[in-house]
């Protein structure tokens, strides 16, 4: 079995919670409230700077410029289209200046600091952990709800839309194997911290996703 598997069936109640919650479901049937969508998408772009940081570093660490090349175009990515999608819909939602300035709720500071962590630990196979957890998750639950409703709004839709297909089921692909194919090299304890940081990212994306979803009007 591959390490990523293996990795993902140690918290498989947390990740099955994560890729199969109420938010996504209502998100991609268009009846998530606004209101949760605002709170959510002002506490995730707050990931955006920390994630950047951790992607670019975890480039800087790949065994070789191949291993390092999908990560640097997926970098180019988040930091385009993705970072343009927030902004667009920040826009449209007429988010305010203040409410975008929001702190970081404690689910939010929780993988923040995570991101941080792994970034400082100065060791691929963490980084990799929290990246890899980033990304599949996602890619999991978006996946369910590529045939969405055509009039579905574009701040629901592109959301979907950037965690699937071709183009980002490769960046899942890439990842899972860069942490596959360095697991056999790492000792006992280097694949026991890399466990916990995957084990600790699932968590705290369900409990993001938690958060997002008790959402009251009032807080947003």
């Amino acid at each position: 079995m591959r390490a990523t598997d293996t990795l993902r069936q140690s918290v498989q109640s947390d990740w099955d919670a994560a890729t199969d919650h109420p938010f996504c479901k209502e998100l991609a049937d268009g009846s998530l409230p606004l209101d949760k969508m605002r709170w959510y998408l002002v506490q995730d772009y707050k990931f955006v700077d920390q994630f950047v940081r951790l992607l670019a570093t975890a480039i800087a660490h790949a065994p070789t410029l191949a291993d390092g090349v999908p990560a640097a175009q997926f970098l180019a990515l988040v930091t385009s289209t993705e970072n343009t999608y927030f902004l667009r819909s920040l826009s449209a939602l007429e988010v305010s200046e203040h409410d975008r300035n929001a702190p970081a709720a404690p689910a939010t500071f929780a993988f923040q600091n995570l991101m941080t962590e792994a970034r400082n630990s100065g060791r691929y196979e963490q980084m990799l952990a929290v990246l890899v957890v980033a990304e599949w998750s996602y890619l999991t639950w978006a996946d369910r709800y590529t045939s969405y409703d055509a009039a579905l709004p574009f701040w629901f839709a592109e959301w979907i839309d950037l965690h699937t297909g071709m183009g980002f089921e490769s960046v899942v692909a890439y990842l899972r194997e860069q942490l596959d194919s360095i697991w056999v090299e790492l000792s006992d304890q280097q694949q026991a911290d890399a466990t916990a940081m995957f084990q600790r990212a699932v968590s705290y994306e369900r409990a993001f996703f938690d958060a997002a979803y008790g959402v009251g009007h009032k807080e947003c």
